[in-house]
């Protein structure tokens, strides 16, 4: 037999430290065979104690590889020109990544394959096994950062005296049962990659900047920083009816804490893109990364279905009481404007998501008139010959995307220019009286 390193066979003379590498790269990419006795240059040098390094070796791989990969390699002990050689066989895991213990799920602790030697992955390459491993859904994937810290959290269960500690972030699926924390646990951590940024405008478009701020953290930090942020330019306008006075706010708090919530359970954390919020002066925007999920449609989401991007991270808000049951959020949001003239209205694509509520007291303030700029009157006149316009006019006159025209439509809604008729695919609009 003819020894040769390649792709799949290794060469070591003796037991070295390094044979833990060559078997987590092994068992991350096609497998492979393990030589022990046999020089690189293919030389039979053999082994004293053939027995001995098997245990040696078992020894390593059980103390220091994670995920157990003990059922994917075999010891078999070989002769050759007289002398005892041990041959490791490495078979391709099942639960990719491998990486060594003490390195932890990062390059410097994953192994892979490159012609005839082992080298650290690249993120990309973890990431990849892992999505392979583990599936399409971001939460449950293993975190590649595993220094975690959970203060933030922590505080919030103490403050409703529950309990968090090893077995309730198993229970939570923040751990799995290996220990390894999942990307949920990430997203709950104080090392969160993902941010929400929030801005303050002076009029109805971004042209002028009063604020600006980026939050970011543990999910549960983010919430409350935002919900303060937003309160803080949540304004109250007084009205008197007789000696009664009545304070109203410019967004009801239970539909700006709904659209809050909504825009981090249901956010798809397999983008980067930071978390949006705008301030108007008419308006709040929240815009959230990924649209509805296939096969869901805004029409369905109004009668109260609820099909959760990320269940555990749902779950951890409804442990602490932040969410009472799922698939009523936009139906408080609703709700707390019932008796409002202006509506909130949702805009979705196919990768963002945006809840819009009006400014309660802007609507009802007299800034609004009866004045038409260019593309007002355009869109009018189109109700003038039809009797009513539908989206696809708008974006046929002005060439413009679904999304484009539904925000005109939803600006001279909220100026009481037009009139809803009719929800989705089927929705109108008229002139108003």
């Amino acid at each position: 037999m003819i020894f040769r390193e390649s792709q799949t066979i290794e060469l070591k003379k003796i037991v070295v430290d390094d044979i833990k590498k060559e078997i987590v790269a092994f068992a991350n990419c096609q497998g492979g065979l393990l030589y022990v006795g046999v020089s690189d240059d293919g030389e039979i040098a053999g082994v004293d104690n053939a027995d001995k390094i098997t245990q040696q070796i078992s020894n390593m791989v059980r103390d220091a590889i994670k995920p157990d990969v003990t059922m994917f390699v075999h010891y078999d002990i070989i002769e050759q020109e007289g002398r005892q050689i041990v041959e490791v066989s490495v078979q391709r895991g099942t639960n990719r990544p491998y990486y060594l213990s003490k390195k932890g799920l990062r390059p410097e602790g994953v192994y892979v394959r490159q012609g005839t030697s082992s080298v650290p992955a690249t993120d990309t390459f973890i990431r990849q096994m892992i999505k392979e491993t583990d599936g399409d859904s971001f939460e449950e994937m293993r975190s590649i950062e595993q220094n975690l810290t959970f203060e933030a959290v922590k505080k919030e269960f103490n403050l409703r005296k529950l309990d968090f500690g090893i077995q309730q972030m198993r229970t939570l699926k923040i751990l799995n049962s290996d220990g390894i924390y999942s990307n949920l646990g990430l997203l709950l951590s104080e090392q969160c990659v993902h941010t929400i940024k929030a801005a303050v405008f002076e009029g109805e478009d971004q042209n002028i900047f009063k604020d600006r701020r980026e939050f970011s953290g543990s999910l549960i930090e983010q919430l409350n920083e935002v919900y303060n942020f937003i309160d803080l330019h949540n304004q109250i306008r007084a009205t008197f009816n007789k000696l009664l006075r009545i304070d109203t706010r410019d967004y009801p708090e239970v539909a700006v804490r709904e659209a809050l919530l909504n825009m981090l359970v249901h956010r798809d954390y397999g983008f980067s893109a930071s978390a949006l919020i705008s301030i108007y002066k008419d308006r709040i925007e929240f815009i959230s990364v990924g649209g509805l999920l296939p096969g869901i449609a805004i029409d369905d989401i109004m009668v109260g279905l609820s099909v959760c991007r990320n269940q555990n991270l749902a779950n951890v808000f409804y442990r602490l009481q932040l969410i009472e049951a799922y698939g009523t959020g936009i139906q408080k949001i609703m709700k707390a404007y019932a008796l409002e003239k202006e509506k909130p209205y949702i805009e979705n694509t196919s990768n963002a998501f945006k809840i819009v509520l009006p400014n309660i007291n802007y609507v009802s303030s007299p800034v609004k008139n009866k004045a038409f700029d260019n593309d007002e009157a355009a869109i009018i006149e189109i109700i003038k010959r039809n009797g009513f316009v539908v989206r696809t006019d708008v974006e046929n006159e002005f060439g413009v995307s679904t999304s484009t025209a539904l925000r005109m439509l939803g600006n001279m809604l909220r100026k009481g220019l037009l009139l809803q008729i009719g929800k989705g695919k089927n929705t109108k609009y008229i002139m108003a009286e």
